[in-house]
């Protein structure tokens, strides 16, 4: 082994020698002696000064320019301690190709919020989108993804916030950030944000849309829905609208109407004839944001409010702001714009969630999880073998019946939530084990409920419960149905000394709100619809 070492070094060495005298004496004295300092010095080497090499040197040096003109493969040098002397000062030591190439996906440093105001950071790249984003948070935090988490772009000093599209870069919402301005990113749900594919006759009122052509019977909401979609055909949307005014406090009912090239308000009543329409604004190059406190921030005549904001401008005087009469018609307003906006890139995004639309694959996000939790399957263990439970439903019912049961263990040693006083320790447990649920909000107000529901979603059977601050003994069911919030009192009833929950007078009757709110989830009973999203506040 050490021979053949010994014969490639010196045919390299052989090989430089042809090309420089130096590197043959370099190479020479390296061979028999090893020691650098008994390398003899360059015949044009002058008391360490550096004078121009024989006309043999520049021969060589014009020989390699040539080889390398006629693509003839050279070999490289070895490397010597005197780099500088061995080569013409118009060549480098080492190749560019040499040296490996940077990465150019930079990263970045991103810090996300929970609605507890928790926050974590997170080092991305620079293509990373909203969805990508969610998915790390997901993994990190062990959460179900259920398709409604959603990324926030949250604007304090103007009042107002959006969903930041899955497909959109989240570096490049954060670059239209100002550097004084103390804007934040929050992640929580969402269910609302591709509902309109699923149920779009509960966002496009019949008395709000219009068509620019006529069409032969009724067009249902899910041709309308179409319509968005196609570059072809639009339906327009039109109403009443409270418009603030430029540089001033007022403002101003007026008529719009929505079409793919813009938003245009009519100067003459409802008349939409194009010598009355005058353009408001574009949604090309702006974002729509929904307005959070428009009545205390703005001023406005309700708390339905939205507005247009430029890319690249961030000051509430570069606001477009406007103010609906009711949630529903705020709703159709922003939903519109958004697929005018967007159009088949929303719908992609709906059906193929995990499709990669960034040049951050799932395979170049780091897992968070390790491959032996990712390849953990369902047991029974009930029976005399342990079977794998391959239904998904099943495996599901397994788990909740384990966590009820691990959460009746530990409510054991919890105090009475403030309902009246039973004499058995059952009841006891009973009525503090809802404590433990995500769906259960303890002492928040209505105002507060409302705010929750409105931010993840109206969607049919979002629900949260909560205590009553009218009435310290009993609960209130707070619901979404139909674009509006309910709210249900659940009281307590007592029976040969037990106590049970209902909402129906003492018809149905539970002995806990598990009970309660599990019944509910199968059966519509006295509610509008069946309970199936509660509202969570997480922690990151």
């Amino acid at each position: 082994m050490t021979t053949s070492l010994q014969d490639g070094q010196s045919a390299a060495g052989r090989a430089a020698a042809r090309d420089s005298p130096l590197a043959a004496q370099v190479c020479g004295a390296a061979q028999g002696r090893g020691d650098a300092h008994d390398l003899a010095p360059a015949p044009w080497l002058h008391a360490g000064a550096l004078l121009p090499p024989p006309d043999g040197t520049r021969g060589c040096a014009a020989d390699r320019r040539k080889k390398k003109d006629l693509d003839v493969p050279e070999m490289p040098s070895i490397p010597n301690p005197f780099p500088e002397l061995c080569c013409s000062p118009f060549t480098s030591v080492l190749s560019a190709d040499l040296f490996p190439k940077a990465n150019s996906r930079k990263k970045q440093v991103i810090k996300v919020y929970s609605e507890d105001e928790t926050s974590r950071a997170l080092d991305v790249p620079s293509d990373i989108t909203a969805r990508d984003v969610c998915q790390l948070l997901i993994l990190k935090n062990h959460y179900i993804d259920d398709h409604s988490w959603t990324l926030f772009e949250h604007l304090p000093h103007i009042g107002v916030e959006r969903t930041i599209e899955d497909h959109e870069l989240v570096i490049e919402v954060l670059s239209n950030w100002g550097i004084e301005e103390e804007n934040k990113l929050y992640f929580r749900k969402n269910y609302a944000k591709y509902e309109f594919f699923k149920n779009p006759m509960y966002f496009f009122p019949e008395h709000m849309v219009s068509f620019a052509t006529e069409t032969n019977g009724e067009i249902s909401p899910t041709q309308i829905l179409q319509m968005f979609l196609s570059s072809s055909t639009y339906p327009e949307i039109h109403g009443f609208l409270h418009a603030k005014e430029q540089g001033k406090k007022s403002w101003k009912k007026i008529y719009f109407f929505l079409r793919r090239s813009g938003l245009y308000f009519s100067t003459k009543g409802t008349s939409k004839e194009p010598r009355h329409l005058q353009f408001f604004s574009e949604f090309g190059n702006s974002d729509i944001y929904v307005s959070l406190a428009g009545k205390k921030k703005h001023g406005a005549p309700t708390n339905y409010g939205f507005c247009f904001k430029p890319n690249k401008a961030g000051g509430p005087r570069d606001l477009k702001m406007l103010c609906a009469e009711e949630e529903q018609s705020r709703t159709c307003w922003v939903t519109a714009i958004r697929l005018l906006k967007y159009g088949m890139q929303l719908y992609q995004n709906y059906m193929h969630p995990y499709q990669g639309r960034s040049g951050c694959s799932s395979q170049s996000i780091s897992p968070m999880r390790s491959v032996s939790e990712n390849s953990l399957v369902a047991m029974d263990f009930s029976g005399q073998k342990s079977r794998v439970i391959e239904n998904p439903t099943e495996a599901l019912s397994v788990a909740v019946e384990e966590g009820l049961a691990w959460r009746k263990k530990g409510c054991l040693r919890l105090g009475t939530h403030g309902s009246p006083t039973a004499s058995s320790q059952s009841s006891a447990t009973n009525m503090a084990i809802h404590r433990s649920q995500p769906w259960f909000h303890h002492k928040i107000s209505r105002d507060e409920a409302q705010r929750l529901i409105i931010q993840q979603g109206l969607v049919d059977g979002v629900f949260l419960v909560r205590d009553s601050q009218s009435n310290p003994k009993t609960f209130v069911l707070s619901m979404s149905h139909g674009q509006k919030i309910k709210h249900f009192q659940i009281i307590p009833v007592e029976d040969d000394g037990e106590m049970f929950h209902t909402l129906d007078d003492g018809h149905t009757r539970f002995t806990d709100l598990i009970q309660l709110v599990e019944f509910y989830q199968l059966n519509k009973g006295v509610l509008p619809c069946k309970l199936k999203h509660y509202c969570a506040r997480i922690a990151l």
